[in-house]
């Protein structure tokens, strides 16, 4: 469980990462250099789940030794598969990271939303849907590890 009062926008007890697999945790099918760290530090507190239409059939082999929940949705409607997703573990308790329009119900419903714009570009619709904008996905879990970052940037 991840605790953080940001004064002025709430406070989050945060026991789930939902994240998005292509244009967030990969590029081109394959895992960006330090994400795997990251979750493994991040797996102490909290819950980690990957959701992915698996665009390019590797997530599951990529992410084999990481401590994370691996789901396959299927190709159609997936914005709302991810957003019931989300809904089934419980809004409040989680911390949602994606770049593509298909993610943006997951930002929305999530306590936390993160939108990230890398290689992959993002969408507006996931954009106005999160809280945050991050540039990479290593400075988005990174909010995470260093929690009174997201208080400088969320606070009123």
């Amino acid at each position: 469980m991840l605790g953080i009062e940001i004064p002025g926008f709430k406070r989050l007890f945060l026991a789930n990462l939902v994240l998005d697999y292509n244009g967030t945790l990969a590029c081109d099918g394959k895992v960006i250099t330090g994400v795997g760290e990251r979750l493994e530090l991040l797996s102490d507190r909290l819950q980690v789940h990957v959701l992915t239409a698996d665009t390019f059939g590797s997530a599951k082999e990529e992410l084999a030794k990481l401590p994370c929940r691996v789901s396959v949705i299927s190709s159609e409607n997936q914005a709302e598969a991810k957003g019931d997703y989300i809904g089934d573990l419980g809004p409040e308790e989680c911390v949602a990271i994606g770049n593509g329009r298909n993610d943006r119900i997951m930002l929305k419903r999530a306590a936390l939303g993160i939108a990230l714009l890398q290689a992959e570009a993002a969408s507006m619709e996931a954009l106005l849907a999160a809280d945050i904008l991050s540039r990479n996905i290593l400075d988005a879990l990174d909010l995470l590890l260093y929690p009174l970052r997201l208080t400088a940037t969320l606070r009123d």
